[in-house]
Order: C-alpha cells, then sequence, then structure tokens
C-alpha cells in the first residue's frame, strides 16, 4: 500500500513581472481571494487573477505613482490613490473610470470601501481623512485629528465607525454619523501601520513599527492585550472569518496569535519578504508580496495551521504556563448589528462640508476621466472573472477551488506538523547501514513551532542578532564602524538599531548624522532607504527636544550636565540644517524615495 503524500502547508504559487517599473501596492479582493490589484511607479493599475500569468486588465490616467489600493466587499469597483493626492473609483465590471476625485494636498496613503454604502474612507499624508460618496463626486466630510500620516483606515463590519492608524503612534475611532473621535487609543511608541476590526465582537487590533500589536476592546475603550517582543515589525493582520484568532504577516513568517490570554498559537515560516495583503478562501490563506517590479504570491494551509483550543507555542511575556485561553464568541463582547439594506450617509455633519468640497466635478476632473483609460488586455479572463454567465458566481474562478498543495520537498521532514510536543521522527530508513544521528530541524515552510528561548530556525531576513543584544555593544560599535569609513558597515549596524527605537540617544545621533547624510547621497537604493528610516526615527525621538532646549533661557549657576546636553543639541542642529538642503532637494522625485523625502521635509519643517 503507499504511503500517503505529504504536502506543504505553505508554498510559493506564482511570481510575475507585474509592471515596467516598481511595484508601489497591492491589495487582494477578499471576498475570492482571487483577485489581485497592483499598482506601480508607471503610474498605472493592473488588475490580475491570482494563479494566471497574464494581467487581465490595465488602469491608466494617473500621472504620478500609485500608493494606495482597495477592492470593494463584492469585488466591483476599485479605488486608487496616486502620490499627487488624486484618487480614481473604477468599475471593474464595465471595464471604466467611475469618478475622479481630487482634495487631498498630498500623497494618498491609505484608503477604504464602506461595507454596505456606495461610500469611500482616504487618508493622506496631509493628516486629512476624507469620507467621500462615489455618487455625487462629492467629500461629504473631512476629519481631522491626527498630526502626522494616517497610514490605515478601516470601516467596522456594521459601517457606523472607522477606525484610523497614523504615524503619530495614535489609533482614532470615528463616529461617522456624528463626525467626531469617539475615542484615542494611545499605547504605541511607534508609528501604527496597520489596523483591523474584529469580524463579529467589538474588538480591534493594531500594528506598529514598534513591534508590538495591540488589541483594544471598543466597549469600554482599554487595551485587552498586546503581544511583544517580535523580531521584527508585523506588515499586514487578518482576522480569521470566525475570529477565533487574528493572522500577523511579518517579514519571514505567519503567525497566529490570540488575545484573552495574549499568545501565538502557530508560527509558520513563509519567505514572501514584503507581503502586503492577506485574505482567506477555502480554509487557505493568501500572502501576496512584491520585489521591486516583481510580485508573488503564496499559499498557507489553514487546516494544518494551530489556531486555538490546544497548548500554544510559546509565551509572549515569560516562561509562566499560561491558562487555556477564554473561548471566544459573543458571550465575551457586544457584537455588530448589521444592517439589512445600504446604509445611509452621514446626515448630521454633511452641511458641514465646504462648497468647494461638495461642488460638481470640474473641467479638470472631467478632462481626467476622459483620458482615464481600461484596457481589457485578456478577454478570456475578463470574461471568466466579470461577465460570467451564471452571476450568482461571478468570482474569480467561478467554482473557487482550493490550490493544490505541491508534496513536500524532503520526506526526512514529513511530520513537519507535528506540535511542539512531539518529536520529528524520520519515516524513511536507510539502507542497511549506519544510521546517522538525526537532524533536529523543522521544515522551510512548517507551522512547527518554534521555541522562543532557543530558536532552532533562524530566519534569514532577521535583523537582530541571536543571542546578543544591540544595546551591550553600542555606542562603542558605532565609533568603530564610523572609523573604518565603509558606509556598508554603517548601514548594517544602522539596520539593527532602527529595529529599537530605544537604542536611538543624543549621543548616537550626534556620532551618526554625517553618516546620514551620506547615506542620503548614495547611488546604492538600499543605503537611501536605511538613511531616511534612522533620519525620521532622530526627527520624531529628538528634534521637539532639540528645539525645546535651545530655545530655554540659560539656566542660573553652573549646570555641567545641562550644558553638554546644549552642547549636543547644538551639533545635533547643524546636522540636521545641512541634511534639510539634501532633503528639500530630493523632494521632488518620483517613486518609493521621493514620497520619503517629501515626509521628512514634513517633519523637518520646525527646522525653518
Amino acid at each position: 500500500m503507499a504511503a500517503a503524500v505529504v504536502t506543504k502547508t505553505a508554498w510559493k504559487l506564482q511570481e510575475i513581472v507585474a509592471h515596467s517599473s516598481n511595484v508601489s501596492s497591492l491589495v487582494l479582493g477578499k471576498k475570492s481571494g482571487r483577485l489581485l490589484a497592483t499598482g506601480g511607479d508607471d503610474c498605472r493599475v493592473n488588475v490580475w487573477s491570482v494563479n494566471k500569468p497574464n494581467c487581465v486588465m490595465s488602469l491608466s490616467g494617473h500621472t504620478t505613482p500609485i500608493e494606495s489600493l482597495q477592492i470593494s466587499a463584492k469585488e466591483e469597483l476599485l479605488v486608487a490613490g496616486s502620490q499627487s493626492g488624486s484618487i480614481r473609483v473604477w468599475d471593474l465590471e464595465a471595464a471604466k473610470i467611475l469618478r475622479t476625485l481630487l482634495g487631498h494636498k498630498a500623497n494618498i496613503c491609505s484608503l477604504d470601501f464602506h461595507p454596505y454604502g456606495s461610500f469611500v474612507a482616504s487618508g493622506s499624508l496631509d493628516t486629512d481623512i476624507k469620507l467621500w460618496d462615489v455618487r455625487r463626486k462629492g467629500c461629504i466630510f473631512k476629519y481631522k485629528s491626527h498630526t502626522q500620516a494616517v497610514r490605515c483606515l478601516r470601516f467596522s463590519p456594521d459601517g457606523k465607525w472607522l477606525a484610523s492608524a497614523a504615524d503619530d503612534h495614535t489609533v482614532k475611532l470615528w463616529d461617522l454619523t456624528a463626525g467626531k473621535v469617539m475615542f484615542e487609543f494611545t499605547g504605541h511608541s511607534g508609528p501604527v501601520s496597520v489596523v483591523e476590526f474584529h469580524p463579529s465582537e467589538y474588538l480591534l487590533a493594531s500594528g506598529s513599527s514598534d513591534r508590538t500589536i495591540r488589541f483594544w476592546d471598543l466597549e469600554k475603550f482599554h487595551v485587552v492585550s498586546c503581544i511583544e517582543e517580535e523580531a521584527t515589525p508585523v506588515r499586514c493582520v487578518l482576522f480569521n472569518p470566525d475570529g477565533c484568532c487574528l493572522y500577523g504577516g511579518y517579514q519571514d513568517s505567519l503567525r497566529v496569535y490570540g488575545w484573552e490570554p495574549e499568545r501565538c498559537f502557530d508560527v509558520v515560516l513563509v519567505n514572501w519578504g514584503k507581503v502586503a495583503d492577506l485574505a482567506i478562501c477555502n480554509n487557505q490563506l493568501i500572502g501576496v508580496s512584491c520585489a521591486q517590479s516583481t510580485v508573488s504570491s503564496f499559499v498557507v494551509d489553514l487546516s494544518r495551521v494551530t489556531k486555538s483550543g490546544s497548548v500554544p507555542h510559546g509565551l509572549l511575556r515569560n516562561d509562566e504556563p499560561l491558562s487555556q485561553p477564554t473561548p471566544t464568541g459573543s458571550s465575551l463582547r457586544r457584537s455588530y448589528d448589521r444592517p439589512s439594506t445600504s446604509c445611509s450617509k452621514p446626515q448630521s455633519r454633511v452641511k458641514h462640508s465646504s462648497e468647494s468640497e461638495r461642488r460638481s466635478p470640474s473641467s479638470e476632473e472631467e478632462r481626467d476621466e476622459k483620458e482615464s483609460k481600461a484596457e481589457i488586455q485578456n478577454p478570456e479572463d475578463y470574461k471568466e472573472i466579470f461577465q460570467p454567465k451564471n452571476a450568482i458566481s461571478r468570482t474569480p474562478p467561478r467554482m473557487n477551488e482550493p490550490f493544490p498543495a505541491p508534496p513536500e520537498d524532503e520526506p526526512v521532514t514529513a511530520k513537519e506538523a507535528a506540535k511542539p510536543d512531539q518529536p520529528v521522527e524520520v519515516q524513511t530508513p536507510l539502507p542497511k547501514q549506519e544510521l546517522p544521528e538525526p537532524i533536529q530541524r523543522p521544515p522551510i515552510a512548517s507551522s512547527t513551532p518554534l521555541p522562543r528561548a532557543e530558536p532552532s530556525v533562524i530566519p534569514a531576513a532577521r535583523n537582530e542578532p541571536i543571542g546578543l543584544k544591540a544595546s551591550d555593544f553600542l555606542p562603542s560599535s558605532v565609533d568603530s564602524a564610523v572609523a573604518t569609513n565603509d558606509l556598508s558597515v554603517v548601514v548594517d549596524l544602522l539596520n539593527i538599531v532602527n529595529q529599537t527605537a530605544s537604542l536611538w540617544k543624543l549621543d548616537l545621533c550626534t556620532v551618526v548624522l554625517p553618516q546620514i547624510e551620506k547615506l542620503l547621497q548614495s547611488k546604492y537604493e538600499s543605503y537611501v532607504q536605511t538613511g531616511c528610516t534612522s533620519l525620521k526615527l532622530i526627527l520624531q525621538r529628538f528634534l521637539p527636544l532639540i528645539t525645546d532646549i535651545l530655545a530655554a533661557p540659560p539656566s542660573v549657576g553652573v549646570d555641567i550636565t545641562r550644558e553638554e546636553r546644549l552642547h549636543k543639541c547644538r551639533l545635533c542642529y547643524e546636522q540636521l540644517k545641512n541634511i534639510s538642503n539634501i532633503v528639500k532637494n530630493k523632494s521632488g522625485l518620483s517613486g518609493r524615495h521621493g514620497s520619503a523625502f517629501r515626509e521628512l521635509h514634513l517633519l523637518m519643517a520646525a527646522l525653518e
């Protein structure tokens, strides 16, 4: 009798060249998990069917790189936001531009469709949040409370609230009808990049560059729990459809979390790099990532992943055993009341919109819509996805069959799904000879949880030395790195320091700022990116301190500590002034670097 074929838990499905230049944004259709939209520095939006090699439709009309994308819940509409602040809404079934929405003054960083009505929310680098009525071509309301770029927007499942996450370290919950902030969640120590509502309960999850995921109770407005001590920041999050767990997409893995109490149920190693979005269909999780002009799609078999109700893989705070998690469900907290019909627009605040925002489309908007085109590049796929004969099952592919899992590469590691308490056994015996010692290692794409104390696999993308703390060798290592006069050494060191914002001190800034000035002028893209990240952290943490100290009146008597701090602040101020000229000159660039330099230019406004 033939042995059963052991299949992979996670595998790479496809890799495509999506654009003629760098890919700047990605989004999956959440209803089917089979519709993919990509935006690029070539100012185009391309629509794909996952696991098919050819572009289904190409949308043109934007004149600057695409910064944000979103697909509607029914997968009929697509909205794209550009670097210039313009927004275009496309009707995918009719293959035409539906609306052009103008009003933001800077990059569009986030977009979301209302779950029931024909409304779109947009967040921008200009710190504004706008709610648009697609039918009326107008801005219904402008929500203004954040002080830095709005990175993520999500409507609640009942459509009554809007959650916003921003670089100012806050998450805000907006009441759409009242047009005001219901509550401001503070607790993150770094920019907040992702936010997601629980599908049924009054619970909100947020992920930040401070390498934590926080869960917020939306009835009592307090933090429920916090996932800490991960090696890298979470890039995207998604609740399981039944709400039993939260999936976190990281640079090197997919992690499965519970929140009462906080714990990690499972870890699946997936080398997907910069994962940008997740979707679930047929008990499979689809993840998409990009690198330059290529887009890769990955699949994780959720039937092989531990979601809840068993011994968790590891503890997040200490080594003490945790009690069995409290069952999730409506008994814990309130559930959303979903309307049976499409919602009405906010009534009480419509009158507060300015005339310019409610006006009919201008000649500029009409010209933009005429110049926008939807080119169907693959008619067969287009008809299959958007115009099927059976309208009831219209999402691609029509039956949404699961993607077949490939067989495991190495039979030796067949028991990849074994739980941490179970030893991995070698199933394939060697010929009659002396057996070597079994190699204790988990497979590359495995849901085998990794022990937190002594990791048996060190991910290639990890930016933190195992067994060492960066704080143990700073700042002497910085002086040594600068002394080598080799920027590659400085970049490697900064990539470690950037992972932990608390490592930044004023002493470190005085040494590193001249090196950052060199990095920003480098011809290497990775050097410029590291320089921008380091400079952003310095500006966010120290610029208010530097300006306050320099503006303070002189102290009475001799205060050596204060004099030393004042000297360091003056030195940093002079270095930042020099760097500000470089940032200003480069803020006109296109693409991701131009966007980063424009953001830095706004942060450095206090120097002028």
